[in-house]
């Protein structure tokens, strides 16, 4: 059973602390006012490789073997993730190869290929795109990189938490996107190792709310998943994050992709921000009135990345 303490995230942001940003908590006047709440924004659109997915990697590669790292390593990822493990590659020597579904965004799909790792496309879901990562482990013995969960991997996202509880000590609750539940269990542990009472609360697209169902039911289930934001698209969440979620995430809660992604443009807007689809659903959930705190609660939305879909944008279609 997965669960790491404050020394566990203060020695992972120790490791990669060289090679990241220490991304600003930003107050939002107009979100507060509508909310009712005191709202801060971690802006981690302002991070490397534009989203917090670099923190994991560069913690877990200190953990690889001499052998794993002259074999070199694999991921799956819908983009975020693999510019994450492509970057700590970079930097540590090491040869990567990602595989990335045949619907990624080519923006993403560039970048990567810019840090000079492989990209392998297969499939149209994240789920098929880390079979084909699994076999490349099989047949060419790389060590393969999980998008959410890996425990070094998760005290590396984590270490977002640990920077907002350092940041913010009299925060009241911490508010998350999930895809597979890797950067809410990190910031779980994190933000609670600080003060118990902290709440955190998960926030899903309802178009594929994988954690939300699999915590309702008490156990791990594989959903159809509809959701056409790719940071949340997944079918099944990870055997640790939904255990760590279980035990340190007090609610999860969904909204369509339409009222996500109208989130999105608000933000833009208003806070004159760009942020991606699934780094808009902790303010979706706030604008909608699904986040119930006392008035004047101090509470942070984590902006989780910024590498914005432009051509999906303009093909969205709202009925």
């Amino acid at each position: 059973m997965l669960t790491l303490n404050q020394a566990d995230f203060v020695a992972a942001r120790e490791r990669i602390a060289p090679y990241i940003h220490r991304t600003p908590l930003l107050g939002s006047r107009q979100l507060s006012e509508r909310t009712g709440f005191d709202i801060r924004l971690k802006a981690e659109m302002f991070q490397r490789v534009g989203s917090y997915k670099v923190r994991g990697p560069l913690n877990k590669f200190n953990f690889l073997s001499t052998e794993e790292k002259r074999r070199g390593v694999v991921c799956s990822s819908a983009g975020n993730h693999a510019q994450g493990v492509a970057f700590a590659a970079k930097i540590h020597g090491i040869r990567a190869v990602v595989c990335m579904a045949e619907n990624a965004t080519p923006a993403k799909i560039a970048a990567t290929r810019e840090y000079g790792a492989e990209v392998v496309l297969h499939g149209k879901i994240w789920d098929e795109a880390n079979e084909k990562a699994m076999e490349l482990v099989r047949t060419e013995g790389l060590t393969y990189i999980s998008p959410f969960d890996d425990a070094d991997l998760i005290a590396g996202q984590g270490t977002l938490g640990l920077e907002v509880a350092q940041d913010w000590p009299e925060l009241d609750a911490i508010v998350v996107p999930i895809g597979g539940g890797g950067l809410i269990s990190g910031v779980s542990m994190a933000v609670k190792s600080h003060n118990p009472r902290i709440r955190v609360i998960g926030v899903e697209s309802s178009d594929g709310p994988a954690m939300q169902e699999s915590l309702a039911a008490g156990a791990l289930k594989t959903i159809d998943c509809r959701t056409i934001i790719d940071g949340l698209r997944v079918k099944r969440v990870g055997v640790n994050t939904f255990s760590v979620c279980q035990r340190f995430v007090d609610e999860v809660v969904a909204l369509p992709d339409r009222e996500i992604f109208d989130a999105m443009i608000w933000v833009m807007e208003r806070c004159k921000l760009v942020l991606e689809g699934a780094a808009a659903a902790p303010v979706a959930a706030l604008l909608h009135g699904l986040v119930r705190l006392p008035p004047g609660a101090r509470v942070v939305a984590v902006l989780s990345g910024g590498n914005l879909n432009l051509d999906q944008i303009r093909n969205l279609k709202w009925n």
